[in-house]
């Protein structure tokens, strides 16, 4: 989805992650991490151009938008999930599982066993158009 043509701080779309609010610290930034991570392999395209500074040294690529972190307790977590799928926006999840699994075969292995209503949601990610992103999210606050 293109950034919109009439200024280049405006998007037609949205980079959102939403936290479970029931979490520690370590756990959250963790887990935003990894979530942030979905959207960039997902949407390669919304990765900006390389940084570098004064001096010429070279710095990574970041996403080249805006994200925005919201924060849920487990039913509005669990609501955006939903909202998620029924708008066909495929999110990045987050499980319970994965806070004590080690490897990215262990972590595909612990959502892969365990059936969609049953998920242990502690976050989410996804990247959409505007106006579709705020009914995801709708009721939610942004994390302080």
């Amino acid at each position: 989805m293109p950034m919109a043509t009439d200024s280049p701080l405006r998007f037609d779309t949205k980079i959102v992650i939403v936290v479970r609010d029931d979490l520690a610290t370590w756990q959250k930034l963790n887990m935003t991490a990894f979530l942030a991570s979905a959207v960039t392999a997902a949407h390669p395209e919304a990765v900006g151009e390389p940084y570098h500074d004064a001096d010429g040294t070279p710095y990574l690529a970041m996403l080249g938008q805006p994200t925005v972190v919201f924060t849920a307790d487990r039913e509005d977590l669990r609501l955006s999930f939903e909202r998620s799928l029924t708008r066909d926006v495929v999110p990045a999840v987050f499980t319970d599982d994965l806070f004590e699994t080690g490897t990215d075969a262990d972590n595909r292995a612990a959502v892969a066993s365990v059936r969609r209503d049953h998920l242990s949601l502690a976050g989410l990610s996804f990247r959409a158009r505007k106006n579709v992103a705020d009914k995801i999210t709708k009721g939610l606050t942004l994390h302080a």
